[in-house]
């Protein structure tokens, strides 16, 4: 029994020990954690009031006349946008400056151009500013003939087509 004793006593004093390592083992942790990071893009688009349709058109015109045509152009994307406006075509067939041309930007009261009819480089980008996402402007287009237009000018016929475009602004960086 003796013998026995010898091997139980070591033996338990290993387990006893055993035990006291494993559940003494206190160790500090800290942990976070982040929700999903995500990043969506921005849209890019805009509406116009008449679109693929004449701004204006008016036969028969005689001296003095003036022809108002209006449009909105609106923001429909989710990032603000530069906004311009390009004559892509257009021919005059009347004499000198008897026939002028004045585009207005009614909402922000800016003129856009002011001068004879068709003079806007075809082609060639007029810059409107910035539209805001969401946010629609207005615009006029008067086209007068001149009061003191001669006879000379009967008969005569001028034309224009017309494109608007939106660009995204400047990239920026953005700290969180």
């Amino acid at each position: 029994m003796n013998a026995k004793k010898k091997i139980l006593v070591p033996l338990a004093t290993l387990v006893a020990a055993g035990a006291v390592v494993i559940g003494s083992g206190a160790t500090f942790t800290s942990t976070t954690a982040n929700s999903v990071s995500s990043v969506t893009s921005g849209s890019l688009s805009h509406t116009n009031s008449k679109a693929d349709a004449a701004i204006f058109d008016l036969g028969n015109i005689k001296p003095g006349d003036v022809v108002n045509g209006g449009l909105v152009i609106t923001n429909t994307g989710s990032l603000d946008a530069a906004f311009s406006l390009t004559e892509t075509s257009s021919t005059n067939g009347f004499a000198s400056d008897n026939l002028t041309l004045e585009i207005t930007n009614t909402t922000t009261g800016d003129e856009v151009f002011s001068g004879t009819f068709g003079e806007l480089v075809d082609g060639q980008k007029s810059a409107l500013g910035t539209i805001t996402a969401g946010d629609a402007n207005s615009f006029v287009f008067s086209v007068t003939l001149d009061q003191d237009a001669p006879n000379s000018q009967q008969g005569k016929t001028a034309s224009a087509a017309y494109q608007w475009d939106s660009v995204q602004l400047d990239a920026t960086t953005t700290n969180q």
